[in-house]
């Protein structure tokens, strides 16, 4: 189907919902719009004081543009990918987030001559959190435009919801489509200026991290790479502050003394520095001094990013970071967690189960999100490579570098990386390069998981052209171990690969893959 007005709109407020047929929906005090432009519908919205929930649109199928032929579905997530990502049949009452694709055949042929690829989704950082719903007679685009989980009161405002697209791709593989398809839905990629790739310690330590550990981590990264021109990055993951993985982020705790000398430290021993952070959990309520109104309705626990006071606080820490303490990358971490109370696979429907507003009730929970995500660029210093994690990849593209793509990986258990890495690596790889450089996780070696099995997941993902990182306990990898990490490093330094799941329409765990052009299977038992 080529992007047409919807047949039918329909705006929910908290006093009823109403519909019409015609592009231009007035009702109360608000009127949504849709207006051709280009290849996209624009969606614009205006209210006063009462409180608007959610913007329908509805298309039916004609006889021409509807499939007669069997199909397979590939659906999106709200944020990263929990190792549930797949092909499958029609499920008309299944929410899709942000994007999905309608295929025939399967990318296992590598006949191409019939295949016929249709993709529909919306442009980057739209203004609401969007979810289809398709079936053989129709689609549905449903806005969620609330505040938190209660209506959006605009009042007099004016906003631009999303740019709806649509895609026709024939004679060329789903995955093909599914890359020319999503590149045109932003158009202000960001990417590092070089490649970015290294250690990362969370997959051993698991937070029970210190000082010497982390100089010990980097001085092994940095032989690794011994010889490499791109030199590597070390990331402090969570255990550095005083309260783990909670505020306050303004010291080290005592395993880690002072923050800005161990950045030094650790440049010294030839590696970048990198720090995570967790902006909004307040979990061990050490913040006893701030006003209330800066914690969420919904649980006092988080911080309400809607609050100018936390924004605030938000640059502060990001600037504290980077540009005083001297950190080049900035892994940001929970921030949808924290919105929203939850993890995305538990919330199959909307990310909002619940009643309460942010502070701010003039603005929607995405409007809410992407400022947070543009604070924390705009307030790094300048070259500051920004990764998201547990962040929806839709609302961070064009303000972060590197966006995680699925949950995490494991130092610990195969089953969970073979679920969590393949599957991400095969599904969201769409994402990389059109809205950012896509993080399939680390690989941890901790010997907890013979070097056979993890040694598949190391070659796949640094054969990818996508960032490489490692999570090496210096006491366990042997010489030989050691050489192929070291290998898999050096092809990571330039992001060069390219790989193309093959059987990823057959199943959620490819083991079919063309590496280079080569193809390449991997028995992921």
């Amino acid at each position: 189907m080529r992007i047409r007005i919807p047949d039918v709109i329909s705006l929910e407020t908290d006093g009823g919902t109403y519909s019409g047929t015609d592009r231009r929906l007035a009702s109360a005090d608000a009127c949504v719009t849709c207006e051709l432009a280009g290849d996209a519908l624009r969606v614009n919205l205006t209210g006063g004081d009462t409180p608007l929930m959610f913007v329908k649109l509805t298309w039916d199928f004609t006889p021409s543009e509807m499939r007669t032929e069997p199909v397979r579905v590939l659906s999106d997530c709200w944020e990263r990918s929990y190792g549930d990502l797949a092909w499958g049949s029609v499920q008309p009452y299944k929410l899709m987030p942000w994007a999905f694709a309608v295929s025939n055949g399967t990318d296992s042929a590598r006949d191409v001559s019939t295949r016929y690829t249709e993709c529909w989704g919306v442009s980057v950082r739209p203004k609401a959190f969007c979810a289809w719903q398709y079936e053989r007679r129709g689609v549905t685009l449903t806005l969620d435009i609330r505040c938190g989980g209660a209506g959006v009161r605009l009042m007099g405002r004016e906003l631009a919801v999303c740019e709806v697209k649509t895609g026709e791709y024939r004679c060329m593989s789903a995955y093909m489509a599914l890359k020319r398809f999503y590149a045109g839905l932003c158009s202000d990629a960001l990417t590092p200026e070089k490649p970015v790739y290294g250690s990362n310690n969370w997959y051993y330590a698991y937070g029970k991290s210190s000082r010497a550990q982390i100089l010990r981590d980097a001085e092994l990264i940095s032989r690794l790479c011994a010889g490499n021109q791109n030199r590597p990055y070390m990331v402090i993951d969570a255990g550095w502050s005083e309260h783990w993985g909670s505020a306050p982020w303004d010291a080290g705790n005592r395993e880690f003394g002072d923050m800005r000398t161990l950045a030094q430290e650790i440049a010294a021993r030839g590696a970048i520095p990198g720090i995570w952070v967790r902006y909004l959990s307040d979990e061990d309520g050490a913040l006893k001094d701030i006003p209330d109104a800066w914690r969420q309705k919904r649980d006092r626990r988080y911080l309400d990013p809607s609050h100018p006071e936390v924004l605030s606080e938000v640059k502060r820490i990001t600037r504290l970071l980077t540009q005083e303490w001297g950190y080049k990358l900035i892994k940001h971490d929970f921030s949808c967690h924290d919105m929203f109370g939850d993890w995305g696979f538990r919330r199959p429907s909307w990310l909002a189960e619940y009643k309460e507003s942010f502070f701010d009730e003039t603005r929607t929970s995405a409007e809410i999100a992407v400022k947070l995500y543009k604070t924390v660029y705009e307030s790094a210093a300048p070259g500051t490579v920004i990764l998201a994690c547990n962040a929806p990849g839709f609302l961070t593209a064009g303000l972060c570098h590197i966006n995680r793509a699925g949950d995490d990986t494991s130092g610990k258990s195969w089953e969970r990386t073979r679920r969590m890495g393949v599957n991400s690596t095969a599904f969201r790889f769409m994402y990389d390069g059109a809205f950012y450089k896509a993080d399939h996780d680390c690989v941890g070696v901790t010997g907890q998981i013979p070097w056979e099995k993890n040694r598949k997941w190391l070659e796949l993902v640094s054969k990818t052209g996508t960032p490489l990182f490692v999570s090496v306990d210096p006491d366990v990898p042997t010489d030989a171990q050691l050489s192929e990490l070291s290998e898999a490093l050096r092809r990571a330094q330039t992001q060069t690969d390219s790989a193309v799941p093959l059987d990823w329409m057959d199943t959620c765990c490819p083991e079919r893959w063309l590496i280079n052009g080569e193809e390449t299977e991997y028995d992921w038992r």
